[in-house]
């Protein structure tokens, strides 16, 4: 059975008609926030309660990226995480994350108190799918209670067979959509405001910090780039982040219930479990960004998953999201550059942002205020981590292999009269090659392949009808425009 939902988001449709204005003058602040999601709005919210005027500024709608793009999931329960961290850090660096990750989980649930976000506490389990998987499992069961989290192994509730299990209670799911739409409404006002449609194309550094848009210039003192992926490329956060890829369906179902767990397990292929009222949400199919040959068939493995051990009536939603890994696996949170003293990140959320970010905005809105943070120094992005050189070493010479490797492949057609509907092509431009998309209805789509970040080609994502940089992951629609960053600019169209 083939998946034919389009491409979008379960919580996206939580989105109003009517935004917040884009900027359209040039205004003073003292926090200029950059991005409008979890990341961005916590951070704005906690600066406000602290008695500073901030404003958020959004490329596209706040809420729209990967914070509606998600499971809804906010667990400090994650995946083999521990297990990872305690092996290339540490003991005390595993309690440093789990009591940061059960702080950013105490922080949505008091924050989303009085938010119509659909927040209910759900348990959250890491469990073994097949049998090779139960070594993993027990693992981190291990390094997870070391690290302070009071987890049991107590049976989930699903329709299939596991073989070992991690449980934490109380955690969190939510809409995320609305919940990042309530921390914006309490951000607005009383001097602080929000601008949409305002993408950043440039941050100058100095006694004042000037944030330019398109239509405007924010002046503040302090500055604060939550986009995700870091916009800017001094740091060289591109260097040591590695993006990947993965995949959600929604599945309203004939018959039964979907778990009320929030369960992932280690192996792969990997598959997470969530639900919305009646929808069984299925997630997993992780790639790195840009990989080559990705296409619609990552969203039918998801759900020929449901149909086999759920009643499934039909799809209702799919949709993906890209999340950047540091090469050492810890966050990064907090300035910008070892010199800087006034633009702060924050970034590297492993796939688990819903509780990172809010944390990662606890650490920002103490280092901004000038109070004491107990986890600030352990995920500053200036540590250098002598066990993730290996990793470093592998992410940059992928790097170099993608951004020479894609100029000397021939160009997949001569012609545009050999592109398909519905499909790309790599084609033949003198003495350069383009990308040409042949929509549904006939129309060709053509643009340069040379990302505006930092020139590595980029590849066709027949998932979700994309070009994407395999470099640093950089996204973009048929006809150019920025879908991504750390690309700020859109791609040139090319005749067709």
């Amino acid at each position: 059975m083939t998946t034919t939902t389009a491409a979008q988001s379960l919580w996206l449709k939580a989105l109003p008609a009517d935004g917040y204005p884009p900027l359209q003058a040039d205004e003073t602040f003292d926090v200029a926030v950059i991005g409008g999601g979890i990341t961005g709005m916590t951070t704005a919210l906690l600066l406000k309660q602290a008695g500073l005027r901030v404003a958020v500024l959004e490329a596209g709608r706040v809420g729209s990226g990967v914070s509606g793009n998600n499971t809804a999931k906010v667990t400090a329960l994650q995946s083999t995480v521990y297990s990872t961290i305690t092996r290339k850090h540490g003991e005390y660096a595993a309690r440093d994350y789990a009591a940061a990750s059960l702080a950013g989980v105490t922080k949505v649930g008091e924050l989303g108190a009085d938010i119509d976000c659909d927040l209910r506490r759900r348990p959250a389990y890491t469990y073994a799918l097949a049998p090779g998987e139960a070594e993993s499992v027990e693992q981190e069961a291990r390094a997870a209670a070391k690290a302070g989290l009071p987890i049991t192994s107590d049976p989930m509730d699903v329709p299939f067979p596991v073989y070992a299990t991690i449980k934490l209670a109380e955690q969190i799911v939510f809409h995320p959509t609305k919940y990042v739409l309530g921390l914006a409404a309490k951000v607005a006002g009383d001097g602080c405001q929000i601008y949409e449609h305002s993408r950043v194309m440039q941050v100058e550094e100095g006694q004042q910090c000037r944030v330019r848009t398109g239509g405007g210039t924010v002046t503040a003192d302090r500055v604060v780039v939550a986009t995700h992926y870091p916009i800017l490329d001094r740091g060289l956060f591109f260097a040591r982040l590695e993006p990947t890829r993965a995949y959600c369906v929604a599945a309203k179902l004939r018959s039964g219930s979907p778990p009320e767990s929030l369960a992932i397990n280690p192996g792969t292929p990997t598959r997470s479990l969530s639900s919305s009222g009646d929808l069984l949400i299925v997630a997993g199919e992780s790639h790195p960004a840009g990989q080559a040959g990705v296409g619609p068939e990552r969203y039918e493995e998801l759900a020929n998953f449901a149909r086999e051990y759920w009643d499934v009536e039909e799809i209702t939603h799919r949709w993906s999201a890209q999340d950047p890994t540091a090469y050492d696996n810890l966050p990064m949170i907090g300035t910008y550059t070892p010199r800087s003293g006034r633009v702060f990140v924050a970034t590297a959320f492993m796939k688990w942002g819903l509780s990172t970010s809010t944390f990662a905005a606890m650490i920002l809105a103490d280092l901004i205020a000038g109070r004491e943070n107990p986890w600030a120094e352990r995920f500053s992005p200036h540590r250098m981590t002598l066990s993730g050189t290996p990793t470093l070493a592998k992410l940059n010479a992928k790097v170099a292999v993608d951004l020479v490797g894609d100029r000397l492949t021939p160009a997949d057609a001569n012609d545009v009269a050999e592109i398909p509907e519905g499909q790309a092509r790599v084609v033949r431009d003198g003495l350069g090659k383009k990308g040409v998309y042949r929509d549904p209805d006939g129309h060709l789509h053509g643009v340069s392949l040379r990302c505006t970040h930092l020139g590595c080609l980029v590849r066709f994502n027949a998932a979700e009808i994309s070009w994407d940089c395999p470099c640093h992951g950089s996204r973009f629609d048929v006809d150019g425009n920025v879908l991504e960053g750390p690309a700020t600019k859109p791609l040139p169209e090319r005749e067709v």
